[in-house]
């Protein structure tokens, strides 16, 4: 091992290693898509920065796009180099001339004033590290970063018009781990509008000086100025980022999560009792009795012991729904570890999604084999058609969804669009890896076979009493999806958030305890309900089990419409229908993962309960 020390090769995560700069280094600037900063802004498309009706600077040559990972693009990334000419300790505090962008057209004007109007903000890279504007939160006193700077100021308007930020006063922090290295530690821009005569010289005077108006009835020459100005941080480079990951009022999230858990105790403690008592009393009664002897059994549960593996309605789709659940819950679980570990960080842009769609496409194996398992064992025929329908359904019906958001994308002229090339490498990743994996899962699965069943199912089905109108499938959905929900909306606000206004979200610690606290809550209430099924007779409890412990879904895409009518004003076709659309599918995956685990955790309850009576 010794010798072969010299021929070991290492690497770096993106984002993990510092990049040192000494005095007078270059420093690229490179410019992101435009995207509303606020919650109540009315629109939701992002607008790619060199967009010609910004008519930004562009740099010598025209602007070349940045190379990117699949879940940037996903996320809306256009990364672009920019004309800004930035060197280590170099023209401090000088003001520069960006360009003179000479007549600029009334339609662009107002294209500009809309997007000011609707809270756009713009969105630097330095280093790795996004520009940001710093703030002091009200409630702490705390300084943090908030990422993205305003394109315009649309509160103090000035003859009915927007001023348009076209001044930047950039600060960039370093830190001297020695004295001739320098390290990019931190991003700060003030967006400042100067009017008045866009005359040649530069001018960088922000005091006494009017507010650049946009005229929207005649053209007019716009200057874009800049100024650089480096100060020493004591931030060392591996906690740069603690600034701009700010969480608001931490309390939040540990009241949230310490009141779950609480929940989560007193269901654990609830359904323990009526297992230890109410079980175990039934079941003892129940083996003592003399099976030799003439007998009416007429005590809830145990007259249907031999209906309750009676194969459901429909067990094709069922199986699939399932299979395709845990394969997104064992995707869920995997990322979050990685989270946790640090591997998504936010320096590696786009990591989270790319993570995601590698871990789906991968775990198809996992969903085939549980699918083609759990259909063997409900009484199903056709492997082939099982194999074929776990591989294909869901993802066939996903990226349906996603290309006509696309589409609504393209109309509105988004940025955020997905091009071509990134939905040819989706379906080669679910097609070409997840489908293939998936029929192999399942063949492994078939040839394993299905789950022996305690007791022996009656030839001739039992007739089902009427049951009491809350242990109704969608009433029962309803009641039982509250507890999961209360457990996660918290979260859930804060995840929204970050998806639809623009926030960066890195509580993982806080995401990982919450999803763990939902899934005991949605497993012992499904339990509960399953649990009151059978008292009364009905023994139809695998579909149900499943819709219990999906119903969570339902209070999401409920939540989801409240966050709706009171965060955001969404004023245009296309931003309510990629809002609803991303809202759907948000809620169709919870439902897959929430009935999953609903689905195994009653599966395990009904063997260990029907495995401890003595049947004939």
């Amino acid at each position: 091992m010794l010798f072969l020390l010299p021929d070991v090769r290492a690497f770096y995560l993106p984002g993990a290693a510092p990049h040192n700069y000494a005095k007078g280094d270059n420093v690229d600037l490179f410019v992101n898509a435009l995207t509303p900063m606020r919650s109540a802004a009315n629109d939701k498309v992002v607008h790619d920065y060199y967009n010609p009706k910004f008519r930004f600077c562009e740099p010598a040559g025209g602007p070349k796009k940045q190379p990117e990972s699949l879940g940037s693009i996903l996320f809306g990334d256009r990364i672009f180099n920019s004309p800004y000419d930035i060197k280590v300790l170099r023209d401090n505090d000088t003001c520069r001339t960006l360009c003179l962008v000479p007549d600029v057209t009334g339609e662009e004007a107002k294209f500009i004033n809309d997007r000011i109007r609707e809270d756009y903000a713009i969105n630097w890279l330095i280093d790795g590290l996004p520009a940001a504007e710093m703030k002091i939160e009200s409630k702490t006193k705390e300084v943090f970063f908030d990422m993205g700077f305003n394109l315009g100021d649309n509160e103090g308007k000035h003859q009915n018009l927007p001023a348009l930020n076209n001044h930047y006063e950039i600060v960039l922090k370093y830190h001297r781990p020695t004295a001739d290295t320098f390290r990019v530690v931190g991003v700060l821009v003030w967006p400042a509008s100067i009017g008045g005569p866009q005359t040649s010289t530069p001018n960088c005077d922000v005091r006494d000086n009017q507010p650049l108006l946009l005229n929207e009835d005649q053209p007019q020459a716009i200057r874009y100025t800049y100024r650089v100005s480096w100060n020493e941080s004591d931030t060392p480079w591996a906690t740069r980022w603690d600034n701009y990951l700010h969480i608001f009022d931490p309390r939040i999230h540990w009241f949230s999560l310490i009141n779950s858990v609480v929940v989560v105790v007193l269901l654990c403690v609830m359904v323990s009792m009526i297992l230890v008592r109410s079980v175990s009393r039934d079941i003892n009664r129940y083996n003592a009795i003399d099976l030799s002897e003439d007998v009416q059994e007429d005590w809830g549960w145990k007259l249907v012991h031999g209906e309750v593996f009676r194969a459901p309605r429909n067990p094709l789709p069922l199986s699939v729904l399932v299979g395709n659940g845990t394969q997104l819950a064992a995707m869920a679980t995997v990322t979050l570890v990685f989270a946790l570990l640090g591997f998504l960080s936010p320096s590696n842009r786009g990591s989270l999604a790319t993570v995601m769609m590698v871990c789906w496409s991968f775990f198809g194996s996992i969903g085939g084999y549980v699918s083609s398992r759990v259909y063997v064992s409900l009484g199903g025929s056709d492997r082939r058609k099982s194999a074929f329908l776990t591989a294909t359904a869901l993802p066939t019906f996903i990226f349906v969804i996603v290309f006509l958001l696309n589409f609504f994308l393209l109309s509105a002229g988004s940025s955020g669009a997905v091009p071509f090339g990134t939905m040819a490498l989706i379906i080669v990743l679910w097609f070409g890896i997840s489908a293939p994996l998936s029929g192999i899962g399942s063949y492994f699965g078939s040839k394993r076979g299905a789950i022996q069943n305690p007791v022996r199912v009656n030839p001739i089905p039992r007739q089902i009493p009427p049951g009491p109108k809350y242990l109704k499938p969608w009433a029962a959905a309803l009641l039982s999806g509250i507890l999961p929900f209360g457990a996660a909306f918290v979260e859930l606000y804060f995840v929204l958030s970050s998806l639809f206004a623009s926030r960066a979200y890195y509580a993982f610690g806080f995401l990982a305890l919450t999803a763990g606290v939902v899934a005991l809550t949605t497993a012992t209430v499904t339990i509960l309900f399953t649990y009151f099924l059978l008292c009364a007779e009905e023994y139809r409890w695998h579909w149900r089990a499943f819709l219990i412990g999906g119903g969570s879904a339902v209070w999401v895409m409920g939540y989801g419409l409240f966050y709706w009518a009171t965060q955001l004003t969404l004023e245009s076709l296309s931003s309510i229908v990629l809002y609803l659309g991303y809202l759907f599918l948000i809620s169709l995956l919870d439902f897959l993962v929430t009935g999953t685990i609903g689905f195994f955790a009653s599966y395990w309850a009904v063997r260990k309960l029907y495995g401890a009576i003595r049947i004939d």
